[in-house]
């Protein structure tokens, strides 16, 4: 039987401020691209990456919603 790995530390396990702090920058990157006459070609991107951001939120919500209710099919390890 191979040895199991030990299980990782709950801070490390929280996304919440990871994801509180990109979709801040995203946040900043789209304000100033927005009101800097220079920055304005960053449009596109800033408003792809904040998309991004919450469909990728959404996608994770999902899923701890489907391990929470006990979903056969859900991920494992999501609190």
């Amino acid at each position: 039987m191979s040895p199991q790995p030990p299980d990782l530390p709950a801070g490390v396990r929280k996304p919440w401020p990871v994801i509180v702090v990109i979709a801040v920058g995203w946040a900043v990157a789209a304000a100033l691209a927005f009101t800097v006459a220079d920055l304005h070609p960053w449009r596109p991107y800033t408003v792809a990456g904040l998309g991004v951001g919450v469909l990728g939120t959404a996608i994770y919500l999902w899923q701890r919603h489907a391990v929470r209710s006990g979903s056969r099919g859900a991920q494992s390890g999501l609190d």
